[in-house]
């Protein structure tokens, strides 16, 4: 099963996604992807992993972490499939990040790896763009790097536990204007979703909705306005935005 939030009519309905992302209303009403507006579809904290993947930390040049480098985004932060983001004015490098995102689904807290799974309500994807030009090193990503208005789209939806059995052995790809950019696979992972929720219920307590985006691959590229960007991990679908400048943006 899918379910997503969407805007329709102004108001902010939770529904479920059925194929070629056509929603059907709680009334039973059947909408095309076009005619609704998507939200992202949860709104709880986000809780991103820096360099989770090998590769993605040599193309860096930095070392593998030993432990996961963790930072939390801000819920303004998000937007949803189809909707625009921006390239802040005057950067020199703006890139995207294809990732898979686990949901928790109950409180999770001191939670074994063995039983982490029984914790998650689904999972979704992000795009969590990142400007480089302020990285001040790597494992401390700032605010002007991963927290800016709309910058990381999620969704379309959650999809449930049930149809995603092996969430450790997925592949993720990247296009940009339709050409694929970046491949990889979340069996690369260094930490992997029990790992992780493992890890952060030893000292937090995890709710209902909030996130673990688990980092992205190798395959890095610049994006400008312009361009539009589609992230897919296998199992679970696509998700589409499109790059405009940072005038543009706040001027809408």
């Amino acid at each position: 099963m899918k379910s997503a939030r969407i805007r329709y009519n102004d108001d902010v309905i939770n529904v479920e996604v059925l194929d070629d992302l056509q929603v059907k209303l709680p009334n039973g009403q059947v909408l095309a992807e076009q005619d609704v507006e998507w939200l992202p579809p949860a709104n709880g904290t986000m809780f991103a992993l820096g360099l989770n993947y090998a590769d993605h930390a040599r193309e860096l040049a930095f070392e593998p972490p030993k432990e996961p480098l963790i930072f939390i985004k801000a819920p303004n932060t998000f937007t949803g499939h189809n909707q625009v983001t921006w390239r802040p004015d005057h950067v020199e490098y703006m890139h995207y990040e294809c990732e898979l995102v686990a949901v928790i689904g109950k409180t999770a807290k001191n939670v074994n790896r063995e039983d982490a799974l029984d914790y998650v309500a689904g999972y979704t994807l992000c795009n969590d763009y990142a400007i480089r030009d302020y990285l001040e090193n790597y494992y401390r990503p700032n605010l002007r790097v991963k927290n800016r208005h709309s910058t990381t789209p999620v969704g379309p939806y959650i999809i449930d536990t049930a149809s995603i059995p092996e969430p450790n052995h997925l592949t993720l790809r990247t296009w940009v204007n339709g050409e694929l950019r970046q491949e990889g696979t979340t069996a690369d992972m260094i930490f992997n979703v029990p790992f992780l929720i493992e890890y952060i219920s030893s000292f937090m307590t995890l709710q209902p909705g909030d996130m673990i985006a688990t980092g992205t691959p190798e395959g890095l590229s610049d994006v400008i306005p312009g361009d539009e960007v589609i992230v897919e991990i296998e199992g679970i679908g696509r998700l589409r935005n499109h790059i405009i400048t940072e005038t543009d943006f706040f001027n809408r």
